[in-house]
């Protein structure tokens, strides 16, 4: 880069754009000495939260989009994350080419960092729809995790913003719990109707996708986790596999996965009507 000339008028690099420097910089092993393969994990969680990053950029522009009824531009947004949740779960391969050895070589200089405090997983849920207050108490507060996971509790998820559309489009969803049985109905009735509601039709299979897409995530992660620990408490004093396992059920669109048992009954037989 030349010298003398003013920031302006320097031209820009592949390293100084991309801040390579400072990237490769950001892998400090704790083992001591230090052991190969820590590297590998640190680096690979790494990676995860930056695709954390992206996802969340993507989700939040999906919900502005459904916000002003481009419904097709809110669908190809999941296209993007639709290979983005395939490079998660890729990843899992790599990180299993270290043996349960390698892992325990270095494990013990983990504690008390655990996967369980990423905070970006954590806002992932919450602006897709799994708002779940107890998960702040994992972040001190006045941190810029704990003040980060506030602001998404209390703001627009990509559920709401999904349903006020369907609202919007004229269908009738009611918000409280014990009005799911009929918003699962109408969200059949959008099933059953494709052909009027076409754009809808895509947008809701778009977002089966993305749910299905953390939930084979959640699972190759459980198996992962087996394969190199075992039964063992996770190092932040979770279950470990157990507790993961018992993750796998978590849905940020529970009606629309209902919405194909509802579909196998015709609707003047499944609820009393002649």
């Amino acid at each position: 880069m030349p010298f003398g000339l003013p920031d302006s008028e320097q031209r820009l690099s592949y390293g100084g754009y991309l801040k390579v420097g400072e990237l490769t910089s950001l892998q400090h092993l704790l083992s001591d000495p230090p052991h190969h393969d820590e590297m590998l994990f640190i680096i690979i969680h790494q990676v995860y939260e930056l695709w954390f990053k992206q996802i969340l950029h993507e989700v939040d522009a999906a919900i502005v989009r459904l916000d002003q009824g481009d419904v097709l531009g809110a669908t190809r947004v999941f296209r993007r994350c639709f290979e983005i949740q395939r490079l998660l779960v890729g990843q899992i391969d790599v990180l299993e080419t270290m043996t349960p050895m390698d892992f325990l070589a270095f494990r013990d200089h983990l504690f008390p960092a655990s996967g369980f405090q990423s905070s970006q997983f954590r806002e992932i849920e919450y602006v897709s729809g799994l708002k779940d207050p107890r998960f702040l108490e994992n972040y001190p507060p006045g941190t810029a995790e704990r003040a980060r996971l506030e602001e998404r509790l209390a703001g627009p998820t990509l559920r709401g913003a999904f349903y006020d559309l369907l609202r919007r489009r004229g269908f009738d969803l009611p918000e409280e719990e014990e009005g799911r049985e009929a918003r699962v109905r109408e969200l059949a009735r959008l099933y059953r109707e494709v052909e009027q509601h076409y754009d809808l039709f895509l947008l809701a299979e778009a977002l089966i996708g993305y749910d299905e897409g953390f939930g084979l995530w959640r699972l190759r992660h459980v198996q992962m986790v087996e394969r190199i620990i075992g039964g063992r408490p996770g190092t932040g004093g979770s279950e470990g596999a157990q507790y993961l396992r018992s993750t796998t059920d978590r849905r940020f669109f529970p009606d629309l996965w209902d919405v194909r048992s509802e579909l196998g009954v015709p609707p003047s037989v499944g609820h009393g009507k002649m």
